[in-house]
């Protein structure tokens, strides 16, 4: 996995701007908190007892753009990368011999392909559907800034554990 920056959203801007540059924003606080480390350390679950670790984040999230963009948004029949288990739970954090370039490609043109659909719509009232359940395109940019922040609470503590690595 290569070098990431972040880069700060504008402060005075429209909301559509706003959305996506904090979208982008917290895209890219996860991929910081990945940087560096070690096959080992992203597999790696340091807050015993959640199974959680940065590469099942990296996992997980890919299935979440994939998922909110395409399935909903743009109403393609896709499935995520990774399988459930056989008792039903998801496999994504299921990482022990989960290989880290490939979850990164997943992730990374998963949230490529959510740029274009998102670049492509004509306004944030843009609807897409979950079954029956509609969304605006505006609910799901901010279901996903709140999904990323909240996992990237989760990747600061991960991190932390790990090398003793802080900070945005």
């Amino acid at each position: 996995m290569g070098e990431y920056t972040r880069t700060e959203p504008s402060r005075v801007t429209d909301e559509r701007s706003s959305l996506v540059a904090f979208l982008e924003y917290q895209r890219q606080t996860l991929a910081m908190k990945c940087v560096g480390l070690t096959t080992e350390q992203l597999r790696e679950r340091a807050v015993p007892p959640s199974s959680m670790s940065l590469l099942g984040l990296v996992r997980h999230l890919a299935d979440v753009e994939l998922t909110w963009f395409r399935y909903v948004m743009n109403g393609e029949e896709v499935r995520g990368h990774w399988a459930r288990r056989p008792d039903g739970e998801l496999a994504q954090f299921d990482v022990d011999e989960a290989n880290p370039d490939e979850a990164f490609k997943a992730w990374e043109e998963a949230c490529a392909r959510a740029r274009e659909i998102v670049d492509a719509a004509e306004s944030l009232d843009l609807v897409g559907y979950f079954k029956e359940e509609r969304f605006s395109l505006r609910y799901v940019l901010t279901h996903m800034i709140e999904e990323y922040a909240r996992h990237n609470g989760h990747a600061d503590l991960l991190r932390e554990c790990i090398d003793g690595a802080t900070g945005e």
